[in-house]
C-alpha cells in the first residue's frame, strides 16, 4: 500500500488546525489513517485536532492485535477510539479555560489486505477512487447536508451556501458524540482519499477524480493542494491519498 499526506496552512488562517497521522502494523498487515480539523478560540482548534487523533490512534493501535481481518470488532475498536478521543478533547476543554468550546473533526480509514472500515464525524470526507470513477463515501455532519436532505436546497447551493461551514456532530464540544461507520470494498489499485473541507470547498469532484487518477499519491496530494492554493485557500488545506 502507498500513502501520502500533505498539509497547508493556506493563504489567510495564521494558524494550521488541521492535524494527521498514519499508523500501521509492524508486519505492514494493516494502515490507519486519520484526519482531524479543528475548531475553536486561539489555539485550541490545533489542540483538539492534535489531540484527539492522537488518542484515538494510540487506542486502536494497542487494540486490535490480530483481530485486524474481522470488519465487526475493527468498527468497534474505531467507535471505542472514537470515545476516547472525545473524552479527552473535552475534559481537557472543560479544564483549561484557553481551551473552552474547542472541537474536531475526525475522518479515519482502517485498511488491510482484506478489509477497509471507515469513520466519521463532521465534514471532513472520504472518497474511493475505483475504476476511473469517484464516489463520496462519507456524509457531512453539516447544516448545509440537513437541508440537501430536507429538499430545500440543490447539493449545487450547498457548495456556496452562507452556512456551508457549520457542523451538527464534532469530537469534544459534548460529553457523548456519535461517528458513522462505512464498509467500502476496495479493489487492487483502488485510491482513498481523506480530506479537509479546505480542499472540497474549492476542488470538484471531477477535479478530485481527474488528480486521483494520475501519478503517484504523493502527485495527487501536491496537485490537489497547490490547485487550492490557487483558488485563494481561505482555510487550511489537507489531503492524503492511499493506494492500496
Amino acid at each position: 500500500m502507498e500513502f501520502f499526506g500533505l498539509t497547508d496552512i493556506g493563504r489567510v488562517r495564521k494558524h494550521n488546525e488541521d492535524f494527521y497521522l498514519c499508523s500501521h502494523s509492524d508486519d505492514g498487515e494493516w494502515q490507519l489513517l486519520l484526519l482531524c480539523d479543528g475548531m475553536g478560540g486561539a489555539q485550541a482548534g490545533d489542540v483538539a485536532s492534535e489531540l484527539a487523533a492522537r488518542v484515538f490512534s494510540e487506542y486502536f493501535s494497542s487494540m486490535v492485535g490480530n483481530t485486524y481481518d474481522d470488519e465487526e470488532v475493527v468498527g468497534k475498536l474505531m467507535l471505542e477510539g472514537l470515545r476516547a478521543a472525545n473524552d479527552a478533547v473535552h475534559q481537557m476543554s472543560l479544564s483549561d479555560y484557553t481551551c473552552r468550546g474547542m472541537g474536531t473533526t475526525l475522518v479515519a480509514a482502517f485498511v488491510s489486505r482484506e478489509n477497509a472500515v471507515l469513520l466519521n464525524v463532521g465534514d471532513s470526507r472520504a472518497y474511493l477512487y475505483h475504476g476511473g470513477q469517484l464516489l463520496q463515501v462519507t456524509r457531512d455532519h453539516s447544516y448545509v447536508q440537513n437541508l440537501v436532505d430536507m429538499g430545500e436546497i440543490t447539493p449545487l447551493e450547498a457548495r456556496t451556501h452562507s452556512n456551508r461551514n457549520i457542523i451538527t456532530r464534532a469530537v469534544g464540544t459534548k460529553e457523548t458524540v456519535r461517528g458513522d461507520l462505512f464498509h467500502p470494498v476496495l479493489s487492487d489499485g483502488d485510491r482513498l482519499l481523506l480530506c479537509s473541507d479546505g480542499l472540497t470547498d474549492l476542488v470538484e469532484d471531477e477535479e478530485l477524480a481527474a488528480a486521483l487518477g494520475r501519478g503517484t499519491a504523493e502527485d495527487t496530494c501536491r496537485e490537489l493542494v497547490d490547485l487550492a492554493l490557487e483558488r485563494g485557500a481561505k482555510d487550511n488545506v489537507t489531503v492524503l491519498v492511499l493506494e492500496k
